[in-house]
């Protein structure tokens, strides 16, 4: 699976969700075939995407997408 076709996968993922959701339910919602995603991904998605990783009670982070801005 292409980085493209993931930012696209994610971004659509995370506008139904706006409060977020975490990696394992993004994994399971999406079947990506992917333990976790490379930390270059992440970054990318950062930029590109308005990806908002924080942190959960325990280990787990919940990501989603910045209210601030448009974004692809």
């Amino acid at each position: 699976m292409r980085y493209e076709e993931v930012k696209l996968l994610i971004s659509r993922e995370l506008a139904k969700h706006p409060n977020g959701l975490t990696w394992k339910e993004l994994k399971t919602h999406l079947k990506l075939p992917y333990k976790s995603l490379c930390p270059e991904w992440s970054i990318q998605l950062e930029d590109e995407i308005g990806l908002i990783r924080q942190s959960k009670s325990g280990r787990a982070h919940v990501w989603s997408l910045s209210r601030k801005g448009n974004h692809a």
